[in-house]
């Protein structure tokens, strides 16, 4: 009998553990994997849209919704891609910018609960976060994909999305980097359309960004202070690194404070209020890896 994608999810559902996806393994659990609802959350989808695919009432997901189920069920590539075809759709083809994050960056994560780190892609679009990053920076789970890009928040900043970005210093080196990162990721992918897009955009809309890019500027990503600005608790500053993985061309942006100082204090606020507790990275509300 041939394999459907709902059997797939089943079997993909079955197979990983909560613990590795930031949930506490509490006495008296039966499930062994993900329960529906787990992997809903994860995915950013309900728990009926879940429970239609894998009995195959729902028969025509988008390629978003696959690609959200892939990196909340930490599946590698060759698993990706069969999902896709097992959705009736083609898997991301080459030259195009991946949305893929590898399954041991997501256990990496799960375990860093108490930090605001959030992963991009190559274009700067927001692909997963942790429960803190969603405290400090905002939540969003809400928020469509291209309201999740950066490069529209650093340089076309409106009233929705990542463009409400709250970083309100950081030292002026992030737009270079930004625009070189863009620069070197339209030689990577020269047939993404949306990238090409999103450039052709960006050159329209911001008179800085149109600068830049003619200018041709490079400027590496350096560890550097921001300030954050968080309803509740004011201004926080914080040390921001963004990390690389080989291999592959996430980014993680990490977000800490010193251990201690009035900062700490009020991230551990924000992670009270909102119901995470630094032993248990699982959130009260949207999952850790939310659909783009």
């Amino acid at each position: 009998m041939d394999e459907t994608l709902g059997t797939a999810l089943r079997r993909w559902r079955d197979r990983l553990s909560p613990i590795d996806v930031g949930r506490t393994a509490r006495p008296g659990r039966r499930a062994l994997g993900l329960r529906r609802e787990e992997l809903a959350e994860l995915a950013g989808l309900s728990v009926d849209y879940v429970v239609r695919l894998e009995q195959g009432r729902a028969t025509s997901p988008s390629a978003q919704v696959v690609a959200s189920l892939a990196r909340a069920l930490q599946l590698g590539p060759l698993e990706r891609d069969h999902a896709y075809r097992l959705a009736g759709l083609l898997p991301p083809q080459e030259g195009t910018i991946s949305t893929h994050v590898p399954a041991g960056v997501q256990r990496m994560l799960a375990r860093l609960g108490e930090f605001p780190v959030g992963v991009f892609s190559a274009d700067w679009t927001l692909l997963s976060w942790t429960p803190a990053w969603a405290v400090l920076m905002g939540d969003p789970s809400g928020r469509t994909q291209a309201e999740r890009n950066l490069m529209r928040a650093a340089f076309a900043p409106g009233p929705s999305g990542l463009a409400a970005w709250p970083v309100i210093r950081d030292g002026g080196a992030l737009h270079p980097a930004l625009v070189a990162d863009l620069r070197t990721a339209l030689v990577d992918y020269p047939r993404d359309r949306a990238l090409i897009d999103l450039v052709a955009e960006l050159r329209s809309t911001s008179a800085e960004f149109a600068r830049l890019w003619d200018e041709g500027a490079v400027g590496p990503h350096v560890s550097a202070r921001k300030t954050v600005v968080h309803p509740q608790v004011g201004e926080v500053t914080c040390d921001c690194d963004v990390l690389t993985v080989p291999g592959c061309d996430v980014r993680l942006v990490v977000y800490t404070v010193a251990a201690g100082s009035a900062d700490a204090e009020k991230l551990e606020f924000l992670r009270v209020t909102n119901g995470i507790r630094a032993d248990d990275p699982s959130p009260q509300g949207p999952g850790l890896f939310s659909t783009p």
